[in-house]
């Protein structure tokens, strides 16, 4: 049986080494010249099960009216893509109940950990490199009040998988010593010891590779122009190149998603959310984090990728567009260096590379998942900042779904329908 999958980021690629050890014949079409140049290239490194809480969470659509027009803001939509999201903007400020925001993390915890397992995994059938570090994440605090409400949920969290611990101001800087230079300021933080650091694009090249030595055969630089219907499901896929026919069809294209599957009169709740990502070499400060740390009040994360420095901390709704803003990104640097000033060592504007890609966020803050109204089309796509941390368990699950099996955790909360 044969399957063709859109998409060659991590979830994409994921879903296809899957699919090609369950015997499947795979194709996967990719309008890159390689895996993993889009979302997937630039994210903050992290695979972080302690971040999965949603953006919709109880509070946050006042905090963002607050935040308009704010070029510094942690998230900013943008005036002029307000007409073109109301209807998911709706939906999102529905998913900001307790009760909401409490089952839609829940199922993130629920993905992100059985894909932390299936990374190791992977990990240990490829002997992939892609700058691995499994030291665990530290997250730090300036406000005790955040702080305790932090503990709070990692504690809620505990109950359902998540490992943490609480980190007094000393054993913060005993962790990250660069913490010295301002520990003045801090109120604490959690560390997470299963959280792990690697190269997103480095590893989904590598597997790719790994794809492709089980048979897989990937069309690069080929656009997906549209999906053909025939006999109440999908009959073929029209490319930049042509035709190409399949049993079952996998649709992993995150943020494009809704584009391609619009055609076929199926609605997707997936927008656009762009992140930026700064990326310096390391070498001018030897005394940087050796893990990373993510702060809770700047809203920034500093994270080592073997001899690099890469910063994240930005989301920006304004549709499709990836040219990364230089306010913001100097913004997100200038956070960082009020706690390590040393960082400001390591920002040069000749090596300093910045990055932007576009989120596919859905209104719950959970991927999507399964099956779609067509019996042999099936979706993966949804994971917001997410993206790496559930990628090798998403297609994991996809897979199996494809196969008619069970899968190996709980789905509910991710079909289309919840959505």
């Amino acid at each position: 049986m044969k399957v063709i999958v859109l998409g060659a980021g991590v979830v994409g690629t994921a879903t296809a080494y899957f699919l090609a050890r369950r015997g499947f014949e795979v194709e996967v079409i990719e309008r890159q010249p390689g895996a993993a140049l889009e979302t997937s290239f630039g994210n903050g490194g992290v695979i972080h099960a302690s971040e999965v809480e949603p953006w919709s969470q109880p509070g946050m659509p006042i905090k963002i009216l607050k935040w308009l027009g704010k070029e510094n803001a942690p998230l900013l939509v943008r005036y002029g893509a307000l007409p073109k999201m109301w209807r998911w903007g709706l939906k999102f400020i529905a998913n900001c109940t307790a009760e909401n925001f409490r089952r839609n993390t829940l199922a993130n915890l629920r993905l992100a950990l059985h894909s932390l397992d299936v990374l190791q995994q992977i990990r240990a059938q490829t002997g992939i490199e892609y700058d691995l570090r499994t030291q665990g994440v530290l997250k730090i605090y300036t406000d005790p009040q955040s702080l305790k409400a932090g503990i709070a949920t990692a504690k809620f969290l505990s109950g359902s998988g998540l490992t943490f611990a609480e980190a007094d101001v000393a054993e913060c800087v005993r962790r990250v010593p660069a913490l010295k230079a301002t520990e003045s300021t801090l109120a604490g933080g959690i560390y997470f010891p299963r959280d792990e650091v690697g190269d997103c694009h480095k590893f989904t090249t590598g597997l790719a590779q790994r794809c492709a030595e089980l048979g897989v055969t990937f069309h690069y630089g080929t656009t997906v122009q549209g999906l053909e219907r025939g006999g109440g499901g999908v009959t073929s896929v029209v490319t930049s190149r042509g035709a190409l026919r399949a049993d079952k069809f996998v649709v992993a294209l995150g943020s494009f998603t809704p584009l391609v599957l619009r055609r076929l009169g199926i609605s997707v709740p997936i927008y656009p959310v762009k992140g930026v990502t700064i990326t310096v070499p390391a070498q001018a400060w030897p005394e940087r984090p050796p893990i990373p740390v993510i702060d809770d009040g700047r809203i920034f994360g500093l994270v080592p990728l073997g001899e690099r420095m890469r910063v994240s901390g930005s989301a920006e709704v304004a549709g499709y567009d990836t040219t990364p803003s230089p306010a913001r990104c100097q913004a997100i640097v200038n956070n960082v260096i009020s706690v390590f000033p040393d960082f400001a060592r390591c920002v040069d504007p000749a090596t300093a590379k910045y990055w932007a890609g576009v989120r596919p966020v859905t209104p719950s803050g959970t991927p999507i998942l399964g099956r779609s109204p067509l019996a042999n089309l099936f979706i993966a796509a949804g994971h917001g900042h997410l993206g790496w941390t559930m990628g090798c368990g998403s297609g994991e699950v996809v897979a199996a779904m494809v196969a008619g099996d069970p899968p190996a955790i709980d789905v509910a909360g991710f079909a289309l329908d919840d959505h």
